[in-house]
């Protein structure tokens, strides 16, 4: 869908279209700051322990770090690809195990996964199109991709659904390469110099999140 949306809007890039296209950007990392607060660590600060829970933040921000700097050097499409892989397996593996045990809480983070994609996919888009790959192509890696969250998702029901500690672990580990991410890639990506609007994207990516927490 994102890469999509990013087809759509291609063309001249105006002012307008360049505040549209951060806050797109912003709205995700908003998506991604709720999805953490309401959905990955609430259940993994209900199971683990302290030590437990901390170590396993700390070390998803650390081999998210690490990773990042390692895609850094290669840069381009095939970096932003593994980037995304990167962030979205771990959620869609915890999304599986937990929908055994909490449908709702399950809902809820299913919406945040594919609300994220969208500003992700949109990135990976425009940097294929700029590296020379046809639209068409892009598009069609896009949608390979995105297989493998449904995948993951699977092997979560199917391997995690009585393995709370393992769960949690994954939940907690997903949540600090996020926030790692969120500071890393996003919100520099979203900030225009002499810009103001496009940050509230941010703003509205989170009230979607509570919202749908409140609702669901």
């Amino acid at each position: 869908m994102g890469g999509i949306v990013a087809l759509v809007s291609g063309g001249e890039n105006t002012e307008t279209k360049s505040e549209i296209n951060h806050g797109i950007i912003a709205f995700g990392g908003g998506i991604l700051i709720a999805a953490v607060a309401f959905a990955l660590l609430p259940e993994a600060m209900a199971v683990l322990r302290p030590v437990v829970l901390g170590a396993m933040f700390c070390f998803g921000g650390l081999l998210f770090c690490l990773l990042d700097a390692l895609l850094s050097r290669h840069g381009g499409p095939k970096a932003q690809l593994l980037a995304m892989l990167m962030d979205f397996l771990p959620e869609a593996l915890a999304l599986g195990a937990v929908f055994v045990h909490d449908p709702h809480l399950g809902i809820l983070l299913a919406v945040f996964i594919g609300a994220q994609n969208l500003p992700e996919g949109f990135n990976a888009f425009r940097e294929m199109e700029n590296s020379g790959i046809r639209s068409r192509m892009a598009l069609l890696i896009l949608f390979a991709i995105s297989l493998f969250g449904p995948l993951a998702a699977w092997a979560g029901y199917a391997l995690l659904q009585d393995q709370a500690i393992i769960t949690s672990s994954i939940m907690a580990f997903a949540g600090g390469g996020i926030v790692y991410l969120i500071f890393q890639d996003i919100a520099p990506q979203a900030k225009i110099n002499q810009h103001w609007v496009p940050a509230l994207g941010a703003v509205l990516g989170f009230a979607v999140g509570m919202i749908g927490k409140q609702v669901l």
